[in-house]
């Protein structure tokens, strides 16, 4: 295995040594950690129904470029992410599972049916441009299976890496991180002309296990990830804008038979996993008044295939539609109505002759205003109405369900700098996909296993938001209380009611030549109405408890330095229920320093990064089992990485 990065390291250093005899002059961009820049570039971040929206930051989308979706949501301690690894990374917003939100990358529909013990949202930050989380509320245009809420990801543009008036340029980005000799290239090309455009990504990523903050060895982690990109896009004079593009991310590597759990012991299995995403959008960027259409087509497709039964393959695929138009009655007050379709599958194979599938197709309408009465007061709501289509994957199971979905949100300006708002929504779940790798249990135990769909209920959520925000000079403050429930949840143990519940606090402080931000989420999950252990919150959520994150970073603009850090903890907690042990307290520091060459070398930029500097050893409270600890031998966490140095050099050409 070493001999794999030893060589990626001398390709990369071969590459950088190459790129760096071409540079020529280009101007130092220092990226801020303020989220609120990212929210005024959303045409929408204005709206009522986004004021307890979540944006990740430009500086954070930079930072984590080369890293992980641990690295992406960092600095938000109402997302967290465990799992030391892609693969094993499973995403909690306010306590509850990705699962249940509708998420979209470029406007397709992303189907994360697959493994329990795997991820489904290994998604490359490398790509993204932009990152938007909608906690419990979102609004009707969001889609269907907005359960507990929406996240919205959208992938780089031309215009994201051309200056004004250069028609082409990109650039490569070379990593190496030393705990587990992880290697990684990833380069941007970006072409224009004539209202054509042309984008091309690549990623590649190479190295062995890294060690854990005791210094032993986490077998199972090695790094393995290809990712790559293709756009185009042509907008005429007349503003009309169409874009195609195609997405294609891999993980190949030894793992856990678990990938989510640490090593216990049992044989490590090939793991080969592939995500594919495919899209064509089709908007008026000139749009307005009574005409302001849009359209999007898409298709996305998961796949894990890894022999954990025999030859285990689970695939999810999905295959959605969506047109829309707004009505602009002013600046401040529109009024979107669209229809959208989705079929979705998740399908088994065990490499011989048995399969197994289920499916389910919606077809939807939606209507979302959104309105400013006064200066101080602005509101949204919305409705939708789903019809499904259900198809079991035994005994010829079919059923057709439909229902109506609502949401309302206001924010009201009490004084000059304080701001209240508050949001409600109730949505209809219809019925869920199985986790693709269940459908195995049917083979496992012989066609007379009693798979029993006549019990399947349509689920159906309520959330609500209440918050507050103050802004005084360069300060600002927020405090939101949230709750998530959802009954007639489909499980494996039949319906269960699922909720979640808690607050989030956050302050932030801009200095001019620094920022910082902070932030606490309290959070706890309930089935039933009884605090339980994370193997009952399976699919649904995790006992995260208190979760701490902190952020600051400082610019020496007569050094050519930015300098930074962060800080990932949380507090001890211990839900009392029996068979579990107190989830530990753990507090872990980050540091890195940005500079960037004077003279004939600026347009290149290292960063050097020491991520756990105190070699703590821990498994992030988002990682299955924490609450778990040593009490069962067929369970290990996975620890996370220990002391971490990594360099980074970005070339922009």
């Amino acid at each position: 295995m070493a001999y794999k990065s030893n060589s990626a390291a001398r390709l990369l250093c071969s590459t950088a040594l190459s790129i760096c005899a071409a540079t020529t002059a280009f101007a130092q961009n220092v990226v801020s950690l303020d989220p609120i820049e990212v929210q005024r570039a959303d045409p929408l971040g204005d709206a009522a129904d986004h004021a307890a929206s979540v944006y990740v930051s430009e500086a954070e989308l930079e930072r984590a470029a080369m890293g992980d979706l641990k690295d992406l949501f960092a600095g938000l301690s109402s997302v967290s992410v465990g799992g030391g690894i892609p693969i094993a990374q499973k995403i909690f917003v306010n306590g509850v599972d990705m699962l249940n939100l509708a998420v979209t990358v470029d406007g397709v529909s992303q189907n994360n049916r697959v493994f329990h013990h795997a991820s489904s949202n290994a998604f490359d930050p490398g790509l993204m441009k932009s990152v938007r989380v909608d906690p419990g509320v979102a609004a009707a245009d969001a889609g269907p299976n907005a359960v507990a809420g929406a996240v919205v990801m959208e992938t780089v543009d031309v215009a994201d890496i051309l200056e004004d008036g250069d028609n082409f340029g990109g650039n490569t980005r070379i990593s190496f991180s030393d705990n587990g000799g992880t290697a990684t290239i990833a380069t941007t090309v970006a072409a224009r002309k004539d209202g054509y455009e042309a984008l091309g990504y690549f990623k590649r990523a190479s190295g062995d296990n890294y060690t854990d903050g005791s210094g032993a060895e986490e077998l199972g982690t090695e790094t393995d990830l290809q990712s790559a990109l293709v756009k185009l896009a042509h907008e005429s004079d007349a503003g009309h804008r169409v874009e195609f593009s195609a997405q294609k991310a891999s993980d190949s590597g030894l793992r856990n038979p678990k990938a989510n759990f640490g090593y216990t012991g049992s044989d490590l299995i090939q793991y080969d996993t592939t995500r594919t995403t495919i899209a064509l959008q089709y908007e008026n960027t000139n749009g307005g008044g009574m005409w302001d259409p849009s359209a999007s087509i898409g298709f996305s497709e998961n796949t894990v295939d890894a022999p954990n039964y025999e030859d285990s393959q689970g695939t999810t695929r999905t295959l959605n539609a969506k047109v829309q138009n707004v009505f602009h009655f002013s600046d401040v007050s529109t009024l979107t109505v669209g229809a959208d379709f989705i079929n979705q599958t998740s399908n088994y194979k065990d490499g011989t002759t048995f399969e197994a599938e289920e499916e389910k197709t919606n077809f939807g309408l939606f209507v979302q205003a959104r309105v400013e009465p006064t200066e101080r007061l602005k509101l949204s709501g919305g409705l939708r109405a789903d019809w499904q289509d259900f198809s079991g994957a035994y005994d010829d199971y079919e059923d057709s369900v439909s229902g109506l979905s609502s949401n309302a949100s206001a924010v009201y300006e009490v004084a000059p700098g304080l701001t209240v708002n508050a949001g409600y929504s109730n949505v209809f779940g219809g019925i869920q996909l199985a986790d693709n790798y269940d459908l195995w249990d049917r083979a496992a135990y012989s066609p007379t296993y009693d798979w029993d769909y006549s019990g399947l209920e349509t689920a159906r959520s309520e959330n609500f938001i209440l918050g507050a925000d103050y802004a005084a000079g360069d300060w600002t403050l927020g405090a939101e209380l949230f709750k998530t429930q959802i009954t007639d949840a489909r499980s494996d143990d039949g319906n269960i009611d699922f909720e979640t519940r808690g607050f989030n606090l956050s302050s932030t402080y801009d200095w001019g030549s620094g920022f910082a931000r902070a932030s606490f989420t309290r959070s706890e999950g309930l089935i039933d109405g009884e605090l339980v252990a994370s193997y009952y919150l399976l699919d649904y959520g995790m006992p995260l408890g208190d979760i701490i994150a902190l952020e600051v970073q400082q610019e020496l603009p007569n050094a050519n330095l930015l300098i930074g850090g962060s800080i990932d903890a949380a507090l001890a907690y211990d839900t009392g229920v029996a068979y579990t042990v107190e989830a530990p307290a753990y507090t872990v520091v980050n540091v890195f320093a940005e500079y960037t060459p004077p003279t004939s070398l600026v347009n290149m930029t290292i960063r050097a990064e020491i991520n756990n500097l105190f070699d703590v050893d821990y498994a992030d409270r988002a990682t299955y089992g924490s609450d778990y600890g040593d009490l069962y031998s067929s369970l290990t966490t996975l620890d996370e990485p220990g002391r971490t140095i990594s360099v980074i050099a970005t070339i922009e050409f």
